[in-house]
């Protein structure tokens, strides 16, 4: 199948290689694990396809010690930690001192060229912590000069209201949510609204919400969960047709992956591209091997970035393989999708 050559990112795969397994600044988890490998990083890892050869860590991340994800070499700076949503299991850690802020930065620009207004305040319906996004959210506000207003969502409540069958219960839970960012947009200024499709559509069944949102809010960034592309043309085109609606693709181990802007001759409505930096997204067959463009994909992760290493990890979402635009390194991905069970675990989207 069609691979790139990507000689920027397999030069700074051989830094990091240098950074992650050397004693003086790797972390002890990758440092623990050098002996097992059966392979010597330092040497044998030049390219991103060598990434390859490493193990799929991130069930290891539900229990290790977040501190022995820490690289010694930036063992003097704050940390924070993250938790994924837990949509497989419990929830996998991950460690971040700067590299979020990084990563909006870049991100934010992306949004800047989907529509999304440069400066006005942001009200995020979604989770905070432990979940990064809250983090993201209110990075995107700051760097506009907005004032950051949140409606703090639990997602794994939901998942659990749903798996034991109390759908009555978890609809009570996302009214209640509903209740508190009807009261913020009736009397605060709100320019971008951050949310989920499934609370989109929960917005547009109720009228009220739903005629604040339309009427004063002029962007609309949607994240956590999937959407059809009709269900996607009907928010743009038919409920809020005068707002930027955009998609964030991405969780907590891989950022973010914004929708980049449409280009002629597109065939889906939404394209995601992840952060050149430090990631690469590949979609792949059952036997691991990158399938053909306009064909879909399991989605593996490959990051490398100086305080996370995160290689070869297969993610719970499927995507179409898109070309990469001129002068872009990383392919595009499209109608992303979740898989309705992992490692035998069933999964549950429920609004995030």
């Amino acid at each position: 199948m069609t691979q790139m050559t990507d000689p920027g990112f397999d030069s700074h795969i051989r830094k990091l290689m240098g950074w992650h397994f050397g004693a003086d600044t790797g972390s002890p988890f990758w440092l623990g694990k050098l002996s097992g490998l059966g392979f010597d990083p330092l040497t044998e890892v030049q390219t991103l396809s060598d990434l390859t050869r490493f193990p799929d860590v991130s069930s290891e991340l539900r229990s290790v010690p977040a501190q022995d994800l820490i690289p010694a070499g930036l063992a003097d700076r704050p940390f924070r930690v993250y938790d994924s949503g837990g949509t497989t299991g419990s929830p996998k850690r991950v460690v971040d001192s700067a590299y979020r802020s990084l990563m909006t930065v870049w991100g934010r620009e992306r949004l800047l060229a989907n529509g999304v207004p440069p400066h006005g305040n942001w009200l995020h319906l979604g989770p905070s912590g432990p979940h990064v996004i809250g983090f993201d959210t209110a990075r995107y506000a700051a760097l506009g000069g907005g004032i950051f207003y949140t409606v703090d969502l639990d997602p794994r409540w939901v998942k659990r209201l749903l798996s034991q069958g109390r759908a009555a219960d978890a609809d009570e839970y996302v009214q209640h949510l509903l209740d508190q960012a009807e009261t913020i947009l009736e009397s605060q200024d709100v320019t971008v609204l951050n949310t989920t499709p499934p609370l989109l559509e929960a917005i547009c069944a109720r009228p009220r919400l739903y005629e604040l949102v339309r009427t004063r809010i002029r962007a609309i960034i949607w994240a956590g969960t999937s959407i059809s592309g009709e269900s996607l043309r009907q928010l743009s085109e038919v409920f809020f047709p005068t707002a930027s609606v955009v998609g964030v693709y991405g969780n907590s181990l891989m950022g973010v992956a914004p929708q980049r802007a449409a280009r002629p001759g597109d065939t889906h409505p939404c394209v995601f591209e992840p952060f050149p930096d430090t990631t690469r997204l590949q979609l792949v067959d059952d036997d691991g091997e990158p399938v053909a463009y306009g064909e879909r994909g399991r989605v593996r992760l490959h990051l490398v970035a100086e305080e996370m290493f995160l290689p070869n990890i297969l993610e719970r979402d499927t995507a179409v393989r898109v070309e990469p635009v001129p002068g872009s390194p990383v392919d595009g991905l499209a109608d992303v999708q979740t898989y309705r069970s992992l490692d035998d675990v069933a999964i549950i989207e429920g609004v995030y």
